[in-house]
């Protein structure tokens, strides 16, 4: 046998036990050892029935992804499921943990399945923008119908076992304990009634309705617009319909062979490894220390301190809400109530669990009752005067080693690290608005923040259950300072003659969930216009004559919360042009004697994307972001950059630098220096021929 699986023989019950940490992947070693398994079983005539289970905390949690779009070796996992399925004895599998992707096909492929209750089902590969290759799709539409198989498949959730048996996927739940001794019975239980294999390849395809893909191809369109391994799985089920089962499992292999070698898989894979390797932090060991997190404060219960102390109790962690007066702290209360009121009523939420979750907040309107927290995140308005004196205030209410974070978007936190005296324990906690919602988290690491305060909050972030990546500080930190780049072209592009309905259709088109116009409205025209002024003192003499934003703010014109922004707003919010609009960028090009011009839309998806790209190169160039990893994820989890492009770095990476860095030139001659002098970092990548990742 292999290394990673081994053989028993329990009187007519063959075992074949895999053991592959840590989440038992179908590695070659794991293919090999069970193909030889089905081989020792069907030679011995003592032996009835082989069960198939695993060590550890999981049955087969996928495929082993290193093995993607490289040689791989005998058996290939289809080949394998193909013994399971003419083996002619039958094969039962027990299964506990997460039961995913080529998991999920091996588990299909046995001719019996037995689950631990909490055992969960599922097939992620559409998020690596892969097509399952192993009968996936074909299997478990014989077994569960076209409905459940189209739900998981394209949409790559997790079923529970209730939810599995109810659909035709396993035969048995065991009861809680030992699965194992649960499994031998039950595979003894099925040799005592006689029962052979049962093969899922063996039965017809479901006669439910075809108008089912229709409807699935038209919710996925708009669901998951861009992406092509959804449509090309609806492809793959749809093949049962046309051959036989053998012909289709052949069919569906190559729709996932095709799919592995496009640039989306490609694209997402990367991303994959990106969010896993962003938690390792650079220069700062595996072991570092961390401090103990029992009891977080927020002071400041805007909109973002509310989210945040959501955020924080969702997770189980106590929280002090520190608010300026007792109507403020009422206000909060009554919207996070209200919130979470609204998943009792829709049932995402028990009355419970909302019931815990306000047990652990505790509201004050006194600083000095944070003394009982080990960190304390500020969330009060966003000017510099004012966070300064709270981080004074903090750095003398709070015990010594309490960390104090700011959830700043672009003021600088060594500043508040000065003004709290005790700048070894302050950093940024950048959380993205609705707070309880976004799943980025941008930690900023100060000038003299504390190794042990860095390595906390990372922590901290993942127990939250957001995806924290670090950055250094500067204004904007990642995801606001390049955003500011595509803001700024944005306006340009306006002031030069495209208009704001074409510059937005042109980032939709590419993948955005919306255009920096529709963004800008649905924010609110009065928060960006506070943010340009922040920023004025250092902005360009154009970037202040492109002043779009404090027209409209000066109009009563704020977005979607007024009825009127870049567009007009009905009163369910959906949008329509707006004639003002049109208006007052004729009268400002009027103003300032500009030329109106046609843009072509290749000219505003670079102008608006290279200079993010450029503005990320500067960051790594800085030190600002440690590694392309940190951007990636950033903007694709911060900002809805496309998954399946890879986020900035590696998407310009796929264009080739040279080619970016050419564009880049160009805009240079016609923009000025200004706005278009190229990153060192890029003039140097682009000279050597290499990328981002090298």
């Amino acid at each position: 046998m292999s290394d990673t699986v081994s053989f028993h023989v329990h009187g007519a019950i063959a075992e074949a036990v895999v053991d592959n940490p840590p989440v038992n992947t179908t590695s070659a070693s794991v293919r090999q050892g069970l193909a030889e398994a089905i081989r020792k079983a069907e030679a011995d005539p003592a032996i009835r029935a082989l069960v198939i289970r695993c060590a550890g905390k999981t049955f087969i949690a996928g495929a082993d992804i290193k093995e993607f779009g490289k040689p791989i070796a005998e058996p290939h996992l289809p080949t394998l499921l193909e013994m399971m399925d003419r083996a002619a004895k039958p094969i039962v599998a027990a299964l506990h943990g997460t039961v995913l992707g080529g998991g999920f096909e091996v588990a299909l492929a046995a001719h019996y399945r037995i689950a631990l209750p909490d055992t969960r089902f599922g097939f992620p590969e559409v998020k690596l923008g892969v097509v399952p290759g192993a009968g996936g799709t074909q299997r478990t539409a014989r077994l569960a119908g076209l409905e459940t198989t189209i739900k998981l498949t394209t949409e790559g959730g997790q079923i529970n076992a209730a939810k599995a048996r109810a659909s035709g996927l396993i035969d048995a739940i065991a009861e809680e304990g030992d699965l194992a001794a649960a499994a031998l019975a039950y595979a003894e239980k099925l040799v005592a009634q006689g029962q052979g294999p049962r093969s899922a390849g063996s039965l017809p395809m479901p006669a439910d309705d075809p108008a089912l893909f229709e409807e699935a191809r038209k919710t996925l369109s708009r669901k998951m617009r861009g992406q092509t391994a959804p449509l090309k799985i609806l492809d793959a089920i749809r093949l049962g319909y046309e051959m036989d089962f053998d012909a289709a499992l052949v069919q569906e292999l190559a729709l996932c062979r095709e799919s592995i070698a496009g640039p989306q898989s490609k694209a997402l894979r990367h991303m994959f490894a990106a969010e896993r390797e962003v938690a390792r932090i650079p220069g700062l060991p595996a072991d570092t220390a961390t401090r103990p997190v029992d009891r977080v404060g927020v002071i400041g219960l805007g909109a973002m301190g509310r989210g945040i102390v959501m955020a924080m109790v969702s997770a189980g962690v106590p929280v002090i809400a520190v608010g300026l007066d007792q109507g403020h702290v009422d206000a909060a209360m009554k919207a996070i109530t209200k919130m979470w009121s609204s998943s009792v009523a829709k049932g995402s939420m028990t009355q419970e669990a909302m019931d815990k979750r306000l047990a652990l907040i505790t509201i004050s309107t006194d600083p000095r009752d944070l003394t009982a927290a080990n960190l304390v995140i500020e969330a009060v308005t966003e000017n510099l005067d004012v966070k300064k004196a709270v981080f004074a205030t903090l750095g003398q209410v709070t015990r010594p080693g309490t960390i104090l974070a700011s959830n700043t978007s672009f003021l600088n936190i060594d500043t508040l690290a000065d003004a709290s005296g005790r700048p070894e324990d302050v950093c940024g906690m950048h959380f993205f608005n609705p707070a309880h919602v976004m799943r980025l988290l941008e930690n900023v690491r100060a000038a003299k923040t504390d190794p042990e305060v860095v390595a906390t909050i990372m922590a901290l972030g993942k127990r939250i259950a957001k995806l924290p990546v670090l950055s250094g500080v500067c204004d904007g930190f990642i995801v606001n300072r390049m955003l500011s780049k595509r803001s700024r072209e944005a306006f340009f592009l306006v002031e030069e003659g495209a208009s704001p309905a074409v510059v937005d259709k042109v980032l939709l088109s590419y993948g955005f969930p919306m255009g920096p116009f529709a963004l800008g409205d649905l924010a609110g025209l009065d928060v960006q216009a506070a943010a340009r002024k922040a920023r004025a003192a250092t902005a360009t003499e154009r970037e202040l004559r492109a002043d779009f934003v404090e027209q409209m703010v000066g109009e009563g014109r704020l977005g979607q919360k007024s009825g009127s922004g870049w567009y007009s707003y009905d009163e369910n919010r959906k949008a329509s042009p707006n004639p003002q609009t049109d208006a007052m960028i004729a009268a400002h090009a009027e103003r300032h004697g500009l030329t109106l011009r046609e843009i072509g839309k290749e000219e505003i998806q670079q102008r608006l994307l290279y200079a993010m790209v450029n503005e990320g190169a500067k960051l790594l160039s800085e030190g600002i972001a440690p590694r392309p990893q940190e951007i990636d994820v950033a903007m694709v989890n911060g900002l809805g950059w496309p998954s399946y492009t890879g986020g900035p770095m590696f998407w310009a990476d796929q264009i080739g630098l040279d080619k970016v860095l050419a564009t880049i030139e160009r805009f240079r001659a016609e923009q000025g220096d200004a706005y278009w002098t190229p990153a060192p970092l890029l003039v140097q990548y682009a000279a050597e021929g290499r990328g981002f990742y090298a």
